[in-house]
């Protein structure tokens, strides 16, 4: 068979052999938690801030 042939015989009833052991923990660091934090800003301070933020990454 040539370079680039496709025969379908190869790509039939393919065993694969799987380990789950190596896979992902995609729960492993899930966090049932509340966060909170404090700040002597108060919101139009902070809205001015996030508005020169956005003009200094635009320039």
């Amino acid at each position: 068979m040539g370079f680039g042939s496709y025969d379908e015989s190869e790509q039939k009833d393919q065993d694969v052999d799987t380990d789950d052991s190596d896979g992902v923990a995609v729960h492993e660091n899930d966090h049932n938690g509340e966060v909170s934090f404090e700040s002597e800003a108060d919101t139009d301070n902070l809205i001015d801030q996030l508005a020169e933020m956005k003009d200094d990454t635009e320039e």
